[in-house]
């Protein structure tokens, strides 16, 4: 038996970022932090943008490991626990965040999880719009 799993490549990751920095970067003054991680929520891509507080640093890791464990978008993860009466806290995993601005990333074949995307320092849905155009960048 063998076992084969779709991944994210340098060259996808490291284009997505550059579509999401081009548009980011659009308003320097208003500074984000993206991150690509893998399925596991290792990290494959990181940026901050100049002047960006910390917070959003490690939101951005956050929403991203979130949407990987999860497979849905951090917007999605949050209203599923919020439908449970649960918090995030009660998961045990202080890297999980119920906050939008994540996307996952799916095989679109098989639907498995390829990893996420994270971004943070705008407003939710703001972040999440970048993180979408970074997916969609992922050319899957």
């Amino acid at each position: 038996m063998s076992y084969s799993k779709p991944m994210l490549s340098l060259e996808q990751t490291q284009h997505a970022m550059s579509v999401m920095i081009a548009k980011a970067t659009q308003e320097p003054d208003r500074p984000v932090t993206i991150a690509i991680v893998d399925d596991l929520g290792n990290i494959l891509s990181f940026a901050r943008m100049d002047r960006c507080r910390p917070g959003p640093q490690k939101m951005a890791m956050r929403k991203a490991y979130t949407c990987a464990v999860s497979g849905q978008d951090s917007k999605d993860y949050a209203e599923r626990l919020k439908g449970q009466g649960r918090t995030v806290a009660e998961m045990g995993d202080p890297m999980l965040a119920a906050v939008q601005g994540g996307v996952a990333v799916l095989d679109p074949e098989t639907g498995s999880i390829m990893g996420g995307i994270g971004v943070s320092g705008l407003a939710a849905q703001e972040d999440e719009d970048i993180a979408k155009m970074g997916l969609q960048a992922l050319g899957l």
